[in-house]
């Protein structure tokens, strides 16, 4: 059984009892780490892919230790110009070892339900108040020539010599 799941941005094809190398995670050395951001599931015969993420489906795993990785040289240099530069990086990383891959049956964080219903509510008094400038962005949109019927229609004088945002201001 393997699955690929996404770790600190980066996505790892982990199977049980696998040790993998990534970014260096928050948690302390010993703590357990649960990943539910699970892109795909294989076992045996069955392979389930996630739209982006498998519903239930979660990584469990063990930080082993925190260390930094090898040495990568960055080397710039500009030719015919004696410009050269040299710096050296390494990548702080989490060792961690997969200790289990659950299918199904998985707690989803409860942080994400909180905030997606309460986002609901508040959109709806911000489409009310929307809802009046909808009639200016409508007569905007509107030829001066429909503008100037318009105004017949209603009975303004003076439309003759009117420009667009004055049909516009006697038309609301």
């Amino acid at each position: 059984m393997y699955a690929i799941v996404e770790i600190a941005g980066q996505q790892f094809k982990v199977a049980k009892d696998q040790k993998v190398f990534v970014h260096r995670l928050p948690e302390a050395e010993g703590e357990k780490v649960h990943f539910s951001n699970v892109m795909l599931l294989e076992d045996g015969k069955n392979i389930t892919i996630g739209a982006p993420a498998i519903e239930g489906a979660a990584v469990e795993a063990k930080v082993i230790k925190h260390l930094k990785g090898d040495k990568v040289i960055v080397f710039k240099k500009k030719r015919r110009k004696g410009y050269r530069v040299k710096n050296g990086h390494r990548q702080y990383l989490s060792e961690i070892v997969i200790e289990g891959i659950v299918a199904s049956g998985a707690k989803a964080p409860a942080k994400k339900a909180a905030t997606k219903a309460a986002k609901p509510v508040e959109a709806k008094p911000a489409a009310a108040k929307k809802a009046a400038p909808k009639v200016a962005e409508d007569l905007s949109s509107k030829t001066v020539a429909e503008l100037k019927e318009m105004a017949k229609a209603k009975g303004v004088e003076g439309i003759s010599t009117m420009k667009k945002a004055d049909l516009i201001a006697a038309l609301s």
